[in-house]
């Protein structure tokens, strides 16, 4: 059965256009595992007219990685069995390959062919400095390890300026998310997203002729769960420090973000390892560092937040009650341990997040009048009170700020309730000449000259 292709509009015709084209290319794409890499490049394969040989390098000896391409080059080209014995006189023979006709290479999880090979590169480089102007190659090489694949593109690497398309995938934002479950309700768009993000692999999991419940027990809250070890191992598979990975993780998820706090409630040794432990996680695009749009270069006010809803799902409700969940009847646990918090506080913190996705896709698309050009936090203090805080969407452009509330509740937004969240603005000193709501439910009868006012069903639009 063919799985169906579902968003990835833009890489999908930048990748198809090098594939098109007459001369010989070089496409380099990365990106975090599960992200949907491979099937990017099937996809592209399936629509293309050539002849393609697509390799999953493989964590073995150089010689088990010959005799396998070997076989699928044989196969692809109708050929008696090869004699290749090392990678370079194979990769060149295939460049030859390709002298009378289009032909397409593409070897997924590049970094483990590398480490095996020792001069990968290099030699990858001479062979497309050698056939770049008679070879009608197209080389697409894929990898998970987004910090060795960025080294690929460093000015001290061998393949430097040889690639013609560089993708880094990242995860699908909340609108393509949704095209996997399109018969949920906007509201349960809202609460899957939050738990499983932007990654096809986990969506194409979900199941929308049931309930978010279900798709939340059977997939992650119940043991034996088919995601239940997936941020466990794919933290262990990126990193060899997993416990204090866990213990930053451990703090994120219960809201800490500042780097002091960070320290101070998980079980990190020291200041450098903490750093180490969260820049590597950053680099696996797992954590993101944010500042306030007003104060960016403000170490103090920096902060750091989970960016894949997986792992915070997992960190939140699962990773501290694993030895409950697995004595407990899933329906029981849920309702125990994740339920309330999850309705009250979890998603509309992750619809927050949403929200400003929306904005961002409006604003790329020319619909919002002026552009912005900053989107963020804005960090206010008031020296006279001794109070400081943040707002979490705040948006400027060139006729000044404009502020965001967002509010996931059941009942309409009341008019007193867009009164009081002004007067709470102004009172800071941000002056905003433009106030906008996003809600859930509605909104009560209401007038106001410079409030603007967005329903939850315009987001999936």
């Amino acid at each position: 059965m063919k799985i169906k292709f579902i968003g990835r509009k833009e890489f999908l015709n930048k990748l198809k256009k090098q594939v098109d084209t007459d001369e010989m290319s070089f496409s380099l794409i990365y990106g975090r595992r599960r992200v949907g890499k491979s099937e990017l490049v099937k996809e592209t394969l399936r629509c293309a007219n050539e002849k393609s040989i697509y390799f999953e390098c493989k964590q073995v000896a150089e010689e088990s990685n010959v005799a396998s391409l070997s076989a699928i080059v044989s196969d692809v080209m109708g050929l008696p069995k090869l004699g290749y014995t090392d990678i370079e006189s194979l990769l060149d023979y295939i460049f030859k390959l390709a002298v009378n006709e289009k032909l397409i290479l593409v070897l997924d999880e590049y970094p483990y062919l590398r480490e095996s090979v020792k001069g990968l590169d290099s030699i990858l480089q001479s062979l497309v400095d050698r056939y770049r102007e008679s070879s009608k190659l197209k080389v697409i090489i894929l990898g998970s390890y987004v910090e060795i694949m960025r080294s690929l593109l460093e000015h001290s690497n061998p393949l430097y300026g040889r690639v013609d398309l560089t993708i880094d995938l990242k995860q699908m934002d909340y609108y393509e998310s949704a095209l996997f479950y399109p018969e949920f309700s906007p509201e349960d768009k809202v609460r899957i997203y939050s738990v499983f993000g932007g990654i096809p692999y986990y969506n194409r999991l979900i199941d929308d002729k049931k309930s978010v419940r279900d798709n939340m027990i059977d997939l992650i809250a119940s043991s034996e769960a088919r995601l239940e070890n997936e941020v466990s191992m794919y933290l262990s598979a990126e990193t060899s420090k997993i416990i204090n990975a866990n213990e930053v993780f451990e703090a994120l998820a219960r809201g800490y973000s500042r780097y002091s706090d960070i320290l101070s409630q998980s079980h990190v040794s020291s200041g450098p390892t903490l750093i180490d432990v969260l820049d590597k996680l950053i680099k696996m695009e797992v954590v993101v560092k944010t500042a306030p749009i007003n104060d960016p270069n403000n170490k103090r006010k920096a902060g750091y937040q989970i960016a894949d809803n997986l792992s915070l799902f997992y960190y939140r409700y699962i990773f501290k009650y694993l030895s409950q969940m697995k004595i407990m009847d899933s329906s029981v646990f849920f309702s125990k341990y994740i339920e309330k918090d999850f309705e009250e506080n979890y998603v509309p913190h992750q619809f927050e997040e949403i929200c400003k996705q929306y904005l961002i896709r409006e604003n790329k698309a020319g619909n919002i009048n002026p552009v912005f050009e900053k989107i963020g936090k804005y960090y206010y203090d008031n020296p006279k009170e001794h109070t400081n805080g943040e707002f979490d969407i705040v948006t400027e452009d060139e006729l000044g700020f404009a502020f965001y509330e967002v509010k996931f509740r059941k009942a309409p937004v009341t008019k007193s309730m867009v009164e009081n969240e002004i007067a709470q603005v102004d009172a800071t000193g941000l002056k905003c000449y433009k106030y906008v709501f996003f809600s859930r439910s509605g909104y009560e009868e209401m007038d106001f000259d410079n409030v603007v006012k967005i329903d939850i069903k315009a987001l999936f639009d």
